[in-house]
């Protein structure tokens, strides 16, 4: 991972993002290119991992920067996974954020065991209002 350039708030591409969202396994609306790019411009924080330039994950989320902050997606290729590139992921999101705030997600079902391995908490206390489409 010494290769492994990371970046907040630097400019991605749609058809990065959805590269990498593809190949991570993690379930976003791939082939509406419209959605993915409004998704990319109406981010709080984006954070970036590259490797020789080639985007190979990304961890994007919606914040107020004092209370809460909602990760939206943390993905990364499959060909890079297991070498803690999500885990410096959520580092450098948590550093941009400080100690005030606390980091609120929902996991994929296949990502249920990873998230306590990094700190996290698991909570009862959620409701979700599903999307129609």
């Amino acid at each position: 991972m010494a290769d492994i350039a990371f970046e907040v708030n630097g400019p991605v591409t749609v058809e990065e993002a959805i590269r990498v969202y593809r190949t991570s396994g993690l379930r976003r609306p791939y082939q509406d290119t419209e959605r993915i790019e409004f998704m990319l411009k109406h981010t709080d924080l984006l954070v970036t991992a590259r490797d020789a330039g080639r985007l190979v994950g990304i961890a994007r989320a919606l914040t107020d920067f004092r209370f809460y902050c909602f990760l939206t997606d943390l993905a990364v290729d499959a060909d890079y996974q297991k070498q803690g590139i999500g885990k410096r992921l959520l580092q450098t999101v948590q550093g941009e954020l400080g100690e005030e705030v606390s980091l609120v997600l929902l996991s994929s079902p296949g990502a249920m065991t990873y998230y306590p391995h990094v700190g996290f908490h698991k909570a009862d206390n959620a409701w979700v209002l599903p999307r129609q489409r």
